[in-house]
């Protein structure tokens, strides 16, 4: 196999080509497959590596992160000696969150990046999380991504769609699918949707199972699982590294970290289509300015007396668009604060035993 075919095998296109060429070609791409400390792990298409098997085989090199924003899945160029990355091409898509830790809440955290598809993984063992998903819909759609629901530990239940029905009901038109790694349920399903040259990304809280489908669909062990705890079903954090890992059918997914937080980062159009059945009734309001709250003719009240809208989702809709707002004015604030902290000192050109006069400007 030729070095290309390897690189578009790995998710490489004619996007980062273009990139890769208007920076001057600066040095052989990889991509980013973990992150460890500061370092990355980076498989890099070689024409010299021949396959062993019918699994592809890449160089591993080891480059150092220099504080740039660097993601598992993304496009980097290392240096020549491999001590730093000096280049991350422009990503097709990545879900981004807000940072979690106390003193960052203005800056951004890339979970994954270059994904075509994200599943946005619930569990069986514990009830249904309408609230959750739709802020993970928010994010699913900013991030450029495909959003798929998947419903895990399907053997849990005797029936599995009352659970499935409940969380399609905030899906709009995002396919939910019903899993069991243990039993081999939809596995098939996931797997189609990674595919040659694609990526998918696992997201969801600890103990929802994510590394068991993904022992699932690459049919090893490559990630430790563990049992929840009894009291909440919640898990321990089993993958402490998001992983870039081959399916041995095609294409590449990306195991992460059981994620609890969720904060919204700066929204594009997602908001607005993980509720658009709310935005729909919102242009049918009387009055334009609607506060949605007493006035008038207003769609959302009365499709929430008659029953057609759920009060508690038009409620997260609610504080999405606040969080969304806070962070902004945060980010404001960050970026005016940052300005006077770069902003030169004026100069005072003052001889010893000089005084200024009396009209100098004192600033």
């Amino acid at each position: 196999m030729m070095a290309r075919e390897i690189a578009e095998a790995l998710g490489w296109g004619e996007d980062f080509a273009d990139v890769w060429a208007a920076l001057g070609c600066p040095g052989e791409p990889g991509r980013v497959s973990r992150l460890d400390r500061g370092w990355s792990t980076t498989l890099v298409p070689d024409a010299s590596v021949v396959a062993a098997d019918d699994r592809r085989r890449v160089r591993t090199v080891r480059v150092r992160n220099l504080g740039l924003d660097v993601a598992v899945g993304d496009w980097v160029v290392a240096s020549a000696d491999d001590e730093r990355v000096e280049h991350v091409l422009e990503r097709r898509s990545a879900f981004v969150r807000r940072a979690s830790f106390e003193g960052a809440r203005a800056v951004s955290h890339t979970i994954a990046a270059n994904i075509d598809t994200v599943f946005l993984c619930h569990s069986f063992g514990t009830p249904p999380n309408q609230r959750r998903l739709e802020r993970e819909l928010v994010l699913a759609f900013d991030s450029g991504a495909d959003p798929v629901v998947v419903l895990t530990k399907a053997d849990l239940v005797d029936d599995p769609e009352p659970g499935r029905r409940e969380l399609q009901e905030v899906a709009l038109g995002v396919p939910v699918i019903v899993t069991s790694g243990r039993g081999a349920v939809g596995i098939d399903q996931l797997a189609a949707l990674a595919g040659p040259g694609r990526t998918v990304a696992f997201l969801g809280a600890s103990g929802v199972g994510k590394s068991t489908l993904v022992n699932a669909m690459v049919g090893a062990d490559v990630q430790a699982t563990t049992e929840v705890r009894g009291g909440d079903h919640r898990g321990r954090h089993t993958t402490v590294a998001s992983q870039l890992l081959a399916v041995p059918a095609g294409g590449w997914l990306i195991d992460t970290p059981g994620v609890r937080a969720l904060s919204l980062w700066l929204s594009g159009q997602g908001i607005e289509r993980a509720f658009e059945d709310v935005f729909d009734l919102m242009d049918q309001c009387r009055f334009r300015d609607c506060k949605h709250d007493q006035e008038p003719g207003c769609a959302v009240q009365e499709a929430i007396a008659d029953g057609r809208l759920d009060p508690d989702r038009f409620r997260s809709l609610e504080r999405l668009v606040a969080e969304e707002a806070a962070l902004e004015d945060e980010q404001a604030a960050r970026e005016k604060a940052a300005d006077r902290r770069h902003r030169p000192r004026p100069t005072r050109n003052l001889q010893p035993g000089t005084r200024r006069a009396p009209d100098d400007d004192p600033d």
